[in-house]
């Protein structure tokens, strides 16, 4: 009960001045923060420990040890460019780069160099088919192989083995579907290795023997390029086994070949078994197993010889001329390719000789032998022709990686000379570089004019060629005519499918080199050609890939809405998914873009409209993550939106947003907080003196945020929120709009539950409540009485809510609570409060320290007091102790803080705090001495001196 009649009066100013941090003059001298340190390394003597060195730094500023330099070495980051001044050091760095550039150059495929592992699942994907397909399946007996002396022998025992393949062993399964025929290709792959792992190495071979034959049979042509992928996987599978198997083979004494290594470094066991393997290879009698064996295994040519590779090479182009079937010819060309990149791409010669080879049978492709087939399968020319595509592209790409512009022109010409050139047309802009194509374009134009039309698509050249334009700029004076010559093509395909994939490419070419006009005139003729039957339905993936190149070029969005047709654009997304997908990439873009706040009404009412598109798809079923991400994207709009000092229209645009989201509680908050933003903008604007009208708008924006917060879910926001508005509303002196705001926090404390979710997991709220009541706490001190209430009306109204509030068994949350409300009324008791609202006039001020008031005070002190000892006692069990020591000590330092010692029945029980803190061994003693510490100088301040006698009276304990 002495505690308040007794609370320390407190000068908060001088109490301010006493706790500044000292200042001394520094004289810098030589000394700067920012000034480079300078590392010498000190070679010193050896210390005792073994292999240890010691090792020196000194600075400029300091003999200190610097902790960063002494892990670098010597060589700080940043000193590292002073390397570049060393000649040595700078040529050593050169050379091994020029090196490793050279050799890069020469031997090795960089990482600009597209691999075929990337186009494997785009060609699995384009070229499928509904009818079924057969292959021959062969059941392999693991049949033991005769050794024999002479060599006339082994190649009859080979021959033999492969044979037996051939001899009734196979049966064809018929009728089966394509998914059934990938499983059955996938199976012999899983048998390969089977049979490899089991030491089986000639049942391995005729697997791979029966899936290469596979590839002689165009029975179902249009899957032939998905056939070649699958099985040219097993190949791969098997040539790395093969070299594998015979690299382990030189391991010597546990030293494996180095990544170079030369044909001598290998064991003859080594040398005989890979000659074996080319031995058994040259054995088959077939054609085409035989080239495609023999290619998978081309890299173990490096265990034989080193000119291998390059001899091998043009033996197998040769042999490829052997295949008559142009289709089967060109892949197996494509393959040659593959390897001989992967295992000698400075070997160029034979790549070009395989393409040139390719052009002189190219008129095979429209020989009767061809057109026949065609006619059984009922395959149109312009279908036949893209089956080329990927065989071509990939050859195209080995020949055209860091080739010279003298070859690429040369192709070009070649390319030229021949008839009917479209299909080639395609590869070379496919393959080539684009700039190489860019700058040339008016020259490809004339050779895709010249082109058959019966032939290969035009429009798939156009498209192509749109392809390189947008990775390279074309000459400026031709990049209109371009732009004319395509579309008049383009505008004229009637399959809409055709169409979009042409627009879709050429779109983002409009958008790098001309303006909204032309723009504008595309998405016109995209929204003619897509809206007949709706065939827009069918191309969501490439009308979404169209608004996203136009919104990556038109990052204005004044300039992106005055583009006339661009909203007419947006209706075609009629599938709800696809429309908010493309109406969250436009929000992510001006919330990228938009360096400055907008009241540009096209822009407010084209993004609402957007927004509220996002805002509508939300339902029972959307994900939490999904909300949040929507709530991000809208909330990010609304801080964009600003009518300058029309405050009256931005507080109508913030009503209409309300609303329009009113679904998503993030958006809400936001409103709440953008509007109470408005309401301190408007107070800085007339500095603190409303008038009439201001007045009126301010308790405008706080009737806003009185009846939203209510429409919130999460107890903690709106707590927090009322708070924060209740704050707002008395900077801007609308007391009794602040006093409605405090009630309701009130109100609603004793609706927290005991649990809350954060972050998807349940928490105790606990910690969240206290930390919510501290602040509140903060703001009553500075809030007057309402004239009708009577005497701290809130602060009573909260303490009998805490009271009544269901606490866990286990917590001093309470007490704790109770122990932060007497920093509170202590302050309250002082003649000037430590910090005032601007023009609201504070208790201090209205009561003027009148004793009625600070009697009230001490009433209530006395029963929170009581409270706070109840509790303490009943902490007496053992199980408790521990707490009852903390909260003791708790308890005794707010008594410090707070209290005005020399008052003897405060005095008597902070000292029955501080041995009942220490009673029973509980205490941290380090903290107990700091405490004494603290006593014992505050006692040399001046008024201080009753703490030396406090001092004395507080014996520390040791815990024993």
């Amino acid at each position: 009960s002495c505690f308040l009649r007794h609370a320390r009066s407190r000068n908060y100013v001088s109490e301010s001045e006493v706790c500044k941090l000292e200042s001394v003059p520094l004289d810098f001298g030589d000394y700067h923060p920012l000034k480079p340190i300078t590392v010498t390394e000190s070679k010193t003597k050896k210390m005792n420990r073994k292999g240890s060195t010691s090792s020196t730094s000194s600075s400029s500023s300091s003999s200190m040890m610097d902790p960063l330099s002494s892990v670098l070495d010597g060589t700080d980051p940043l000193s590292l460019f002073a390397a570049a001044a060393d000649p040595v050091t700078t040529t050593a760095t050169m050379d091994s780069t020029r090196k490793k550039r050279d050799k890069d150059d020469s031997s090795a495929v960089g990482s600009d160099f597209e691999p075929w592992s990337s186009k494997r699942g785009e060609i699995l994907a384009r070229y499928t088919t509904t009818e079924k397909l057969s292959i021959v399946s062969g059941s392999f007996s693991g049949k033991t192989t005769m050794t024999g002396s002479a060599v006339s022998e082994k190649v009859r025992t080979r021959l033999e083995e492969l044979d037996d393949l051939e001899e009734g062993s196979q049966k064809e399964l018929l009728n089966l579907t394509q998914q059934d025929y990938m499983n059955r290709i996938e199976e012999l792959n899983q048998s390969l290795k089977d049979a490899w792992s089991s030491d089986q190495k000639v049942k391995a071979l005729k697997i791979v023997i029966q899936c290469s034959k596979l590839l002689s049979d165009t029975t179902v042509i249009q899957f032939y390029p998905s056939k070649f992928v699958l099985i040219t996987d097993i190949l791969d599978t098997f040539g790395k086994l093969v070299y594998e198997r015979i690299l382990s083979m030189c391991v010597d004494n546990r030293i494996s070949l180095p990544d170079n290594f030369s044909p001598e470094s290998v064991n003859d066991t080594a040398k005989e078994t890979c000659l074996n393997w080319f031995f058994k290879i040259a054995s088959i009698r077939e054609l085409i197993p035989r080239f495609y064996v023999e290619a998978a295994v081309l890299k173990c040519n490096k265990f034989l010889s080193k000119t291998g590779i390059s001899e091998c090479l043009p033996r197998l182009t040769s042999m490829i001329r052997g295949i008559g079937d142009p289709l089967v010819a060109v892949y197996a060309r494509a393959y040659l390719c593959r390897v001989g990149m992967e295992v000698a791409p400075q070997l160029k010669e034979s790549l070009n000789k395989n393409f040139f080879d390719f052009l002189l049978t190219f008129k095979q492709i429209h020989g009767d032998t061809v057109q026949n087939q065609l006619v059984v399968q009922c395959v149109e020319i312009p279908l036949y022709l893209t089956l080329y595509s990927p065989a071509i592209d990939w050859i195209l790409q080995c020949i055209a990686y860091r080739a010279p512009e003298v070859l690429l022109t040369e192709m070009m010409e070649r390319c030229k000379k021949l008839g009917n050139n479209a299909l080639l047309l395609n590869s070379v802009m496919s393959a080539f570089r684009a700039e190489f194509i860019a700058a040339r374009s008016m020259d490809f134009i004339g050779m895709i004019k010249e082109c058959d039309e019966s032939g290969f698509p035009k429009h798939l050249l156009f498209r192509s060629l749109g392809l390189n334009l947008a990775l390279a700029d074309p000459p400026e004076n031709d990049r209109l005519q371009i732009l004319n010559e395509a579309w008049k093509v383009i505008t004229k395909l009637k399959n809409p499918q055709d169409y979009i994939n042409c627009a879709e490419v050429w779109v983002e070419y409009t958008c790098r080199h001309f303006t909204k006009r032309e723009v504008n005139t595309v998405l016109a003729d995209v929204i003619k050609h897509m809206t007949p039957d709706r065939a827009f339905e069918d191309a969501y993936p490439q009308l979404q890939s169209i608004i996203q190149k136009v919104i990556t070029y038109i990052y204005d969005f004044s300039l992106l809405f005055s583009v006339e047709k661009f909203l007419p654009f947006l209706d075609m997304f009629q599938k709800e998914n696809v429309r908010v997908e493309v109406c969250k990439s436009i929000m992510e873009s001006f919330i990228k873009h938009q360096q400055e706040s907008t009241k540009d009404p096209v822009i407010l009412n084209a993004l609402l409209h957007i927004c509220k598109t996002m805002h509508d798809s939300v339902n029972a079923l959307t994900l939490e993550d999904e909300k949040r991400m929507l709530a991000a994207l809208i909330n990010g709009f609304i801080k964009m939106v600003s009518f300058g000092r029309d405050f009256e229209q931005q507080l109508s645009f913030y009503v209409e947003a309300r609303s329009m989201f009113c679904n998503l509680e993030p958006v809400l908050v936001q409103l709440i907080h953008s509007v109470n933003q408005l309401a301190m903008e408007t107070r800085k604007v007339m500095k603190g003196n409303h008038s009439r009208k201001t007045a009126a708008f301010v308790r405008a924006c706080v009737a806003f945020c009185f009846i939203t917060i209510p429409s919130l879910s999460g107890i903690f926001t709106r707590l927090n929120l009322y708070l924060h508005s209740g704050q707002v509303a008395l900077a801007n002196q609308c007391l009794s709009q602040a006093d409605a705001f405090f009630k309701a926090a009130v109100s609603l404390v004793p609706e927290v539950p005991k649990m809350i979710s954060v972050d998807g997991k349940m928490r105790p709220s606990d910690a969240f409540l206290l930390e919510f009541l501290c602040n509140f706490f903060s703001t009553l001190l500075v809030v007057p009485d309402h004239p009708e209430q009577g005497v701290l009306f809130l602060v009573r109204g909260l303490l009998n809510v805490i009271q009544d509030y269901t606490w866990e068994d286990n917590s001093d949350d309470k007490v704790r609570i109770y122990t932060n409300v007497l920093h509170l009324l202590s302050a309250m008791t002082q003649e000037a409060y430590i910090y005032h609202v601007d023009k609201v006039d504070s208790n201090d001020t209205l009561y003027g320290g009148d004793s009625k008031f600070l009697a009230e005070i001490n009433k209530l002190c006395e029963t929170v007091i009581a409270q706070i000892l109840d509790h303490l006692k009943t902490l007496g069990k053992e199980e408790t102790l521990k707490r009852q020591s903390q909260l003791a000590l708790y308890f005794f330092n707010t008594i410090l803080a707070h209290g005005d010692l020399r008052n003897n029945k405060l005095n008597q029980l902070s000292a029955n705090l501080w041995n009942l803190a220490q009673k029973h061994g509980f205490a941290d003693t380090k903290t107990m001495v700091k405490t004494l510490e603290y006593i014992k100088r505050r006692s040399k301040q001046p008024e201080m001196s009753h703490f030396t006698d406090l001092a004395l009276r507080l014996p520390l304990q040791s815990r024993t």
